[in-house]
C-alpha cells in the first residue's frame, strides 16, 4: 500500500470475488492509501480481512478485480481528489467490462465517512462505501454488492471492530518488514475548530490492554523489531491494568517494553493536554522508547490557540517541552503548524516564529489554513488572504527547514544505533532508521535487515543521512 502518490503509482493489498477468464479462481485487490499512518494500518487490516475470503494483493491495478480507495479528509479538497480518482476508475471499469472482465470499486476511510451516500450519487461506478469504524464489515459488504446492492456502511459500529478482524498470518507479517504500526486509540474529543477528525473518526475510543499486547506479540513473532503505536490522540489512550487499575499510555509502553524481541517503540500523534507525568517518566526510563516526539502546537499565539480550541497556551506548551527535555535530553521534537487561521494578525504569526525559535524542532509539518465544511472554523469571519497565508508559510517553512538541517548536521560524527529496514537505491546499500526517525543510508548486507547496528554518521542529504559501519 502506498500513500499520497499518483493513483496509478500505488502498490496494493486485497482481491475480488470473480474468477478470471483463464479459469483461475484467484481474486486480486489493489488498495490505494491516502493520508496518515493510521490509514496505512487500516489498509493492512482490510487486506487481512479480505485474505480470509481469498483475496490476494496486487500492485497492478489492471489485473485487480477490486480497487479500494482508503481515503483521508484532512487535506484541502480531499473529497474532490477522490472523485477525480473515481472518474479514472470508472473509465477503467467500463474498459474491463467491454473486455468481459468485471471490477468492483470501493471507497473507505474518512472521505467515505463524510460523504456517504453522496459518493454513490456522484460516482455511479462505486459499489461499496465503508467508514473507518466499519471496515471489518467490508467482506460482507462486498458479498451484498455482488448480489446487486450498492452498499453504504458508515454507521459507527456498536461492536468492537478489532475483535472481528482476523490476525495476519506470520508469513504475511514477515513479508511486510521489520517495522509495523499498531492502532491503540481512535477518534478525538478535543474538537479543535479546524479539524474534521471528531466528525469522521468519532469520539475517543481505546483498545484494551489484552488486545494490544496480543497484536504486538504476534507482530514480534513475525519478525517485527519496531512498533509505532497510533491514535488520533494516542496519548489519550487509557485502559485497565491487570488488577483493574487505571492505566495511561505510559503504563502501556512499560508493558509493551517487556515483550521479548521488541527492540523499539514509538507513538504518534499526541496532544499537549494529554502528556502526563507517567508518559514523561517512560521517556526517562525506557530505552526501548525512542527519543522522538511529535507534539503538535499549531500556533504560538494564545489568541489563535484559543480560537482553535487547543485548550493550552504557548507558555504551557513551552513548559511541557522543558519538562520532557529534562527527562530525555537527547529527544528530537516534531510539531504541526497552521498559518493563516481566521483572524491571525502579523503579531500572532510573529508569536509562532518566536515559539519555533525557542523549541528548535528537528522536524515539523506546516500548512496554510483551509476550511473544512462542518467544522466551526469554516464559519469564522476575518479569513486571511491567500497571498498573506502563502508568504507566512514560506517564512515559517524556511525557519523550520533551517532547524531541521541544523539537527541533521549536528548528527555528523556521532555513533548511533540504526535499525536496518530495507534495501537502498544503490547496490549493497541498506536503509535504516536512527533513534530520531531519520532515514540512514549505509553499506551493509541484505541478510542484516532487522538488525540494529552501530554506525558513524558521515554526511547528510536533503531528507536522509549517510553512515559507515563500525
Amino acid at each position: 500500500m502506498t500513500k499520497d502518490s499518483a493513483l496509478l503509482d500505488a502498490p496494493a493489498t486485497a482481491a475480488s470475488q470473480l474468477g478470471h477468464r483463464d479459469g483461475s479462481n484467484s481474486r486480486k485487490v489493489f488498495i490505494k492509501t491516502y493520508g496518515c499512518q493510521m490509514n496505512v494500518y487500516d489498509s493492512t487490516r482490510m487486506s487481512d480481512a479480505l485474505a480470509r475470503d481469498g483475496y490476494e494483493p496486487t500492485e497492478d491495478m489492471e489485473e485487480a478485480d477490486l480497487v479500494l480507495l482508503n481515503t483521508c479528509h484532512i487535506r484541502e479538497k480531499a473529497a474532490e481528489k477522490v472523485y477525480s480518482a473515481l472518474g479514472r476508475l470508472r473509465d477503467m471499469k467500463k474498459r474491463k467490462a467491454a473486455d468481459g472482465r468485471e471490477m468492483m470499486i470501493g471507497v473507505t476511510g474518512c472521505v467515505a465517512q463524510a460523504e456517504g451516500e453522496e459518493i454513490l450519487r456522484r460516482a455511479p461506478a462505486v459499489d461499496v462505501v465503508i467508514g473507518p469504524q466499519t471496515y471489518h464489515r467490508l467482506p460482507d459488504a462486498l458479498r451484498r454488492a455482488k448480489e446487486g446492492h450498492r452498499v453504504v456502511d458508515t454507521e459507527y459500529a456498536i461492536e468492537d471492530k478489532f475483535e472481528h478482524l482476523p490476525a495476519p498470518e506470520r508469513a504475511k507479517i514477515r513479508s511486510r518488514g521489520v517495522t509495523a504500526f499498531l492502532t491503540v486509540q481512535e477518534g478525538c474529543d478535543k474538537f479543535c475548530t479546524f479539524c474534521v477528525v471528531p466528525y469522521t473518526r468519532g469520539s475517543e475510543v481505546s483498545r484494551s490492554v489484552a488486545q494490544i499486547v496480543e497484536e504486538a506479540e504476534k507482530l514480534v513473532d513475525g519478525g517485527v523489531r519496531e512498533i509505532t503505536l497510533l491514535g488520533q490522540n494516542v496519548n489519550a489512550w487509557h485502559g485497565a491494568g491487570p488488577k483493574g487499575e487505571a492505566w495511561s499510555l505510559g503504563d502501556l509502553l512499560y508493558r509493551l517494553a517487556e515483550i521479548p524481541g521488541l527492540a523499539r517503540l514509538r507513538y504518534t500523534t499526541s496532544h499537549p493536554r494529554d502528556m502526563d507525568e507517567r508518559l514523561i517518566d517512560a521517556h526517562r526510563n525506557l530505552r526501548t522508547l525512542m527519543p522522538y516526539l511529535h507534539l503538535p502546537v499549531q500556533s504560538g499565539s494564545d489568541r489563535i490557540l484559543k480560537a482553535m480550541n487547543r485548550r493550552h497556551t504557548a507558555a504551557e506548551y513551552l513548559a511541557l517541552i522543558e519538562k520532557i527535555r529534562a527527562a530525555r535530553p537527547d529527544i528530537a521534537l516534531s510539531g504541526d503548524f497552521i498559518v493563516g487561521f481566521p483572524g491571525e494578525t502579523d503579531q500572532d504569526f510573529e508569536d509562532t516564529l518566536r515559539l519555533v525559535e525557542e523549541v528548535n524542532y528537528a522536524q515539523a509539518f506546516s500548512f496554510k489554513y483551509s476550511t473544512r465544511p462542518g467544522t466551526p472554523g469554516a464559519d469564522l469571519k476575518d479569513q486571511v488572504a491567500e497571498e498573506i497565508k502563502a508568504e507566512r508559510l514560506e517564512r515559517l517553512q524556511a525557519l523550520l527547514l533551517k532547524q531541521q538541517h541544523a539537527f541533521a548536521d549536528a548528527c555528523v560524527g556521532k555513533v548511533v544505533d540504526i535499525l536496518l529496514e530495507k534495501p537502498g537505491r544503490m547496490p549493497g546499500q541498506l536503509i535504516g532508521r536512527s533513534p530520531w526517525l531519520q532515514s540512514v543510508n549505509v553499506d551493509a548486507k541484505a541478510s542484516q535487515i532487522g538488525d540494529i547496528i552501530n554506525v558513524r554518521i558521515t554526511g547528510t542529504s536533503t531528507n536522509s543521512l549517510f553512515a559507515e559501519l563500525l
